[in-house]
């Protein structure tokens, strides 16, 4: 039922950017990019293909699998904001370059974060366990400082790929302070008592 669910959820999306999107504001050739991008990341060789894996495990599949399913996200999700606004490729690269390491970077927060409340006791292991695949997570595989490492290094690759975005100001703003969003919910990332 779940994968018929999806199957019938996913066409509605499209529907609703087709229906839904003014032409006067965004012309069609940007709404066909946009839905191009979405059906890329979400395909046989983006997020449902790092699901898969995730869900069957693996050797050394952590890191396909967060550049899969989180990093094609994040990417889908800053492409499409820059295709809508009418973007040029070389800024479409560079958001392509940023939405993949703040996706990725949210996760490996997310997992650092989990495995610090489960050193707390405040998330049930088997609990957590049911909810997951068989996959590992990067603090799994690699230890809670190393993924501190990779999450600053994420944080800065992310932000350098924005200082392309100079000649647009303040409104470039909000790209930042997801960045720090991503990195800093729950703990900052650099504070070593965290």
């Amino acid at each position: 039922m779940a994968i018929l669910a999806g199957d019938a959820l996913f066409p509605l999306g499209f529907r609703h950017i087709v229906s839904h999107t003014p032409s006067e504001l965004v012309p069609e050739p940007r709404l066909l990019r946009v839905i191009t991008e979405i059906a890329r990341a979400v395909g046989s060789t983006g997020m449902a293909a790092g699901q898969f894996l995730d869900i069957e495990g693996g050797p050394n599949s952590v890191e396909f699998v967060q550049e899969k399913k989180f990093g094609e996200m994040g990417e889908c999700s800053a492409v499409c904001g820059g295709l809508l606004a009418g973007a040029e490729d070389d800024e479409i690269a560079r958001l392509r370059r940023y939405g993949r390491a703040v996706g990725i970077l949210y996760q490996v927060v997310d997992d650092i974060l989990e495995e610090k409340s489960r050193n707390a006791g405040v998330v049930d292991v088997d609990e957590r366990n049911k909810k997951k695949g068989k996959g590992k997570s990067y603090v799994e595989v690699y230890g809670v400082e190393k993924a501190m490492e990779v999450a600053e290094e994420l944080r800065d690759n992310a932000k350098r790929e924005l200082d392309g975005f100079e000649k647009y100001g303040e409104s470039a703003l909000p790209l930042y302070s997801f960045v720090d969003y991503a990195a800093d919910r729950g703990f900052g990332i650099g504070d070593s008592s965290s």
